[in-house]
């Protein structure tokens, strides 16, 4: 799950990325309406949370602008005032969800979450190919029964390729989906990291490497 934080307080937007990075999603922050309006419209996020009082441009007019655009991102809106009117106000400009500061962490991640679930088209809760079980919301994979100690990046990895029902996935899709902002379109990391994944899978093998194409999973294979 990509995620972009757009809150002009510096220490609480790095406080949110480094929360959210722990539950392996890949967060890029920004810390003005300007900025944020200008990321949120042309990289594609699954969920953006949006502080409403932001310098540069009022988090108002970046909610409704993506919502505008009717793309599947979906925004969390966080305000210092808690108040209803403020609340229905939000949700009708476009926001998904509203959450008031100060706010407990645990609750931020899994609207964060459930935002996510909602921002792709219906995939199901547990994702399958072949012999391999994967369950996004326990972060936990296996293979005919065997448990698989994925990291955070193999295990988004192995969902984009289930997610794309065989079809084959570009290394720039996966790194856009995958990782943020800060990693080098250049670098060999979604190679390397494939690597690791597809030598944790095992025999048969699950996905096809297409040279400077791609991947593609084999949803048939063990079958």
């Amino acid at each position: 799950m990509r995620v972009l934080v757009i809150e002009d307080e510096v220490r609480l937007a790095e406080a949110i990325a480094r929360g959210l990075r722990r539950h392996g999603m890949a967060v890029d922050v920004v810390h003005d309406g300007l900025s944020g309006h200008q990321e949120a419209t042309t990289v594609r996020y699954d969920v953006v949370v949006l502080d409403r009082d932001l310098p540069g441009m009022h988090g108002d007019k970046v909610c409704a602008d993506i919502a505008r655009r009717g793309a599947l991102t979906r925004i969390l809106m966080l305000t210092a005032s808690g108040t209803l009117a403020d609340k229905v106000n939000g949700l009708n400009i476009g926001a998904d969800d509203y959450l008031s500061k100060p706010f407990a962490f645990d609750e931020l991640v899994a609207r964060v979450q459930a935002l996510g679930r909602r921002a792709t088209p219906a995939a199901p809760p547990v994702l399958h190919a072949a012999d391999v079980e994967l369950n996004p919301a326990a972060h936990t994979a296996t293979r005919g029964g065997r448990d698989l100690e994925l990291t955070h990046k193999e295990f988004g990895l192995l969902a984009e390729l289930i997610k794309a029902g065989g079809t084959l996935v570009s290394t720039e899709e996966l790194l856009d989906r995958v990782w943020d902002a800060h990693a080098d379109p250049f670098t060999s990391t979604v190679r390397v990291t494939m690597r690791t994944l597809r030598r944790k899978l095992g025999e048969p093998p699950l996905i096809d490497n297409v040279p400077k194409v791609g991947y593609r999973i084999n949803m048939a294979a063990d079958k």
